[in-house]
C-alpha cells in the first residue's frame, strides 16, 4: 500500500524524508520504504507521525478524510 497521505503531509509541512526519519529515530531509507508502502509501518511510528502532523492515525491510513482529529 502506497501511503500518498504520508508523502502529502510531509511535503505540505516542507519536511524532507531525512527530517521525518530523524524525528522517528530511524534511517531515511527505512522511512522512504514506509512512505512507498514497501515496508509495514509499526504502530508506534504511526502514532508519532500522527503527533508530528497533528492528525489521526485513521487519516494517515485512509480510514477517514477528516484531517483534524477529534
Amino acid at each position: 500500500m502506497f501511503f500518498k497521505r504520508l508523502y502529502d503531509l510531509r511535503t505540505d509541512n516542507d519536511l524532507t524524508q531525512k527530517e521525518v526519519a530523524d524525528y522517528l529515530l530511524c534511517n531515511r531509507q527505512v522511512y522512504a520504504r514506509y512512505e512507498r508502502g514497501l515496508r509495514e509501518i509499526p504502530v508506534s511510528m504511526l502514532i508519532k507521525l500522527a503527533d508530528l502532523y497533528k492528525t489521526s492515525v485513521d487519516y494517515i491510513l485512509g480510514r477517514t478524510d477528516d484531517i483534524n482529529p477529534r
